[in-house]
C-alpha cells in the first residue's frame, strides 16, 4: 500500500462508527484531503530549477460542519499536513516550510460546503554562518482567491433521467455612476487614482480610498485611512461585512454592492 493511501486510510479511520455516519451529510474529511492536494497542484510556481507550491492552507467550514469535528480537529489537521507533505515529496515540489493547515469558521457557508485559500509564506530567516551561500530570493505570492467547493445537488427521482443542471456561478459587482464593474479578484482597491482597480472620479474621494476584500465566502469593505472616511448605508465604517444591495459612499459618490447568481 502506498504512503498516500496509508494516510488516506488513517484520515477515514478518524471518523469511523458514530462519527463517520455523522459526516455523510456534512463535509467528508477525505474530500478535504483530496481538494487540498488539488489546490497545491493548481498553485505551482516555477522558478529557475524548482517548482514551488504553497505551504499555508486555510480551510473554511460552515459552523455545523466544524462542530462535527469536536475534539478530533487537531488529529485531522495533523493528518492533512502529513498528506500534503507526502504529495509534495512524491511530485518533487519545493516547500519553503512544512505544510500548515489552518481551520476556521465561515458563517456564509452552508452544510457540506467548504472553502480553501492558499499562500506561499517565507520562513523566518535563520542566522547565516560566514561560509553559508546567500539564500535564493523567491517572490512570494499574495493570498490566492478562496476556492469554494459545494456538494453536488441531489435531484428528486424522476421517470426519465434529466440532464444535470449547469453549475451556478456567483456574480459580484460594484455599480459606480450607473456602470457595473464585475469583481473577479479577492482584493479590489477603489479611489480617485486611475491606478485603482475601480476608478471613482470624485474630488472628495481619496486617491486610494477603500478596498473591497474577500475572505472565504464573505466580502468586506475596508477604509484605507481616507480623508473623508467611508460610509456604508449612511454609517461611517472602517471594516464592515457587505450584503447584496448595500450602498457604499466614497466622498459624494454612491456605489452599490451586488451579489447574485444569474
Amino acid at each position: 500500500m502506498s504512503v498516500l493511501r496509508t494516510i488516506e486510510s488513517k484520515i477515514e479511520g478518524l471518523f469511523e462508527g458514530v462519527f463517520g455516519r455523522a459526516f455523510r451529510t456534512h463535509v467528508q474529511p477525505i474530500e478535504l484531503a483530496r481538494k487540498l492536494v488539488k489546490e497545491m497542484d493548481d498553485h505551482r510556481s516555477v522558478s529557475v530549477s524548482r517548482v514551488y507550491v504553497p505551504n499555508e492552507y486555510t480551510v473554511y467550514l460552515s459552523p455545523q460542519d466544524r462542530k462535527q469535528f469536536g475534539g478530533y480537529e487537531d488529529s485531522l489537521v495533523g493528518e492533512l499536513q502529513e498528506y500534503l507533505a507526502e504529495h509534495a515529496r512524491r511530485e518533487r515540489y519545493a516547500l519553503l516550510t512544512a505544510p500548515s493547515v489552518l481551520v476556521t469558521t465561515d458563517e456564509d457557508l452552508a452544510v457540506g460546503e467548504f472553502g480553501i485559500a492558499t499562500r506561499l509564506v517565507q520562513a523566518e530567516a535563520a542566522s547565516a554562518r560566514d561560509n553559508d551561500p546567500p539564500p535564493v530570493e523567491l517572490p512570494l505570492e499574495p493570498p490566492a482567491q478562496t476556492m469554494v467547493y459545494r456538494p453536488p445537488a441531489v435531484a428528486a427521482p424522476v421517470e426519465a433521467e434529466a440532464p444535470p443542471p449547469p453549475p451556478e456561478l456567483e456574480v459580484v459587482t460594484l455599480t459606480v455612476a450607473g456602470k457595473k464593474h464585475e469583481i473577479t479578484s479577492s482584493r479590489v482597491v477603489l479611489g480617485r487614482s486611475r491606478a485603482c482597480d475601480v476608478h471613482v472620479p470624485d474630488v472628495n474621494a481619496s486617491r486610494r480610498h477603500a478596498e473591497l476584500r474577500q475572505e472565504g465566502a464573505t466580502y468586506w469593505i475596508v477604509d484605507l485611512d481616507s480623508t473623508n472616511g467611508t460610509l456604508l448605508n449612511g454609517k461611517a465604517v472602517e471594516k464592515e461585512r457587505l450584503r447584496d444591495g448595500d450602498r457604499i459612499t466614497l466622498g459624494s459618490t454612491e456605489i452599490v454592492f451586488g451579489r447574485s447568481v444569474p
